[in-house]
């Protein structure tokens, strides 16, 4: 028997529960893609000075990451179709590996920021894949608890991975926490090569028309708010820094990523445990959540103990959501709905880097939580009012 067979079994023991090493593999993907992504925004000031270059400016590494990641998702997945999933796989983490390596490395802006490309085009391969390896690798009957535990390397990453860098870069430099994502990338790439079993890419002549999944009923409304959450959640999350020192708070910053990603972490142990059964009104719940923030932020955001507060109910609110967009968009549209998901979310998430370095030079960081008032509240209309099939009461049955 190989190590891949005797860690993930076969998939007749996948009837009996969730295989687990597999799983935390493809978490661990996720937690890297995250920390790759969101790493500059905890050490958004340190980067800038070593680079020379505004805060604003320097912000755009997380803008352009997911440009890269919103522009080759789809052709990406188009071009790479035939390949074997576990090649594909492997091939992105790869190239996290070396991004990271070299932005260790670069004092060049240029150069780091066509690394954050790179890393960009990775990410898209991952967040395809992610969700539908779990789906593959679970019964019916547990295939949201598997998105769950997979995604739960996003908020992993941020309570434990962007804190535990912002702290390193006050104590070694920014250097030294994109080393370490380096050498978690390298232990990664041969953790999925032992644990993680390989599937086949889609036979030749089979292609699937991924935007007509956009007249798939719920589609186009579950992408409607993955657009608004992404740009409004990396509004206020990129900028939290700036924010922050805005309201003398600047030292604070630690600790409010940490109270951050703690609260998210629960938000997906949550709604890892009940999303089969109730992804409609944790979909809900979320929204208010994430509302209820911006709402403390936009008033009393020169309060430290409110500010925590607030950061207490952001992350309660967001979570979760990932695995909850994830669910419903895949539920309404497949492998197709899921392609769209992640050129969707990552076009947004470079409108909110870019949106906020706009806000920040002009309005200034004060005008943050009310951008996120004004793009969540659609967002929780159409979710209370898309009851049929984008965020129905009830599930519909999955294989």
């Amino acid at each position: 028997m190989s190590v891949s067979e005797a860690l993930t079994g076969s998939s007749r023991n996948t009837d009996r529960g969730l295989p687990w090493w597999p799983l935390l593999a493809l978490a661990t993907t996720a937690f890297m893609g995250l920390m790759t992504e969101a790493l500059p925004a905890g050490v958004l000031p340190e980067m800038a000075r070593d680079h020379s270059v505004g805060e604003s400016a320097m912000g755009q590494a997380l803008t352009v990451y997911a440009i890269a990641t919103g522009v080759s998702a789809i052709p990406v997945a188009a071009a790479t179709a035939r390949w074997r999933r576990k090649r594909l796989l492997l091939t992105a983490v790869a190239a996290f590996t070396v991004a990271n390596l070299v932005t260790t490395l670069s004092s060049s802006f240029p150069l780091t920021m066509g690394f954050r490309l790179v890393a960009g085009m990775a990410a898209g391969v991952v967040w395809a894949e992610l969700v539908g390896y779990a789906r593959r690798l679970a019964p019916a009957r547990l295939q949201g608890r598997a998105i769950s535990v997979t995604m739960a390397g996003v908020p992993l990453a941020l309570s434990l991975g962007i804190p535990l860098g912002t702290y390193l870069s006050r104590v070694f430099g920014w250097r030294a926490a994109f080393l370490l994502v380096t050498l978690i990338s390298v232990v990664l790439l041969v953790w999925i090569s032992a644990s993680v079993p390989d599937h086949p890419g889609r036979p030749a002549g089979r292609r699937e028309p991924i935007l007509r999944a956009l007249a798939l009923p719920g589609v186009a409304a579950v992408l409607s708010v993955v657009a608004a959450y992404a740009l409004a959640h990396n509004i206020l999350y990129t900028y939290i820094a700036p924010f922050l020192e805005a309201h003398r708070l600047g030292d604070a910053r630690d600790r409010v990523l940490l109270v951050f990603g703690i609260a998210s972490l629960v938000s997906i142990c949550v709604t890892g445990a009940t999303v089969d059964r109730l992804l409609r009104p944790l979909t809900i719940a979320s929204a208010i959540l994430f509302i209820a923030a911006a709402v403390l932020l936009a008033l009393m955001a020169g309060n430290a103990l409110v500010v925590h507060v607030a950061t207490v109910l952001w992350g309660l609110g967001w979570g979760g959501i990932s695995t909850l967009l994830q669910t419903a968009v895949t539920d309404a549209g497949g492998g197709r709905g899921q392609a769209l998901l992640v050129t969707t979310w990552n076009w947004f998430m470079a409108g909110g880097g870019a949106a906020g370095g706009v806000l920040l030079d002009t309005l200034g960081p004060a005008s943050f939580p009310w951008s996120v008032l004004a793009l969540l509240l659609p967002a929780l209309v159409v979710v209370l009012v898309a009851r049929r099939h984008a965020f129905p009461a009830r599930r519909p049955v999955t294989t």
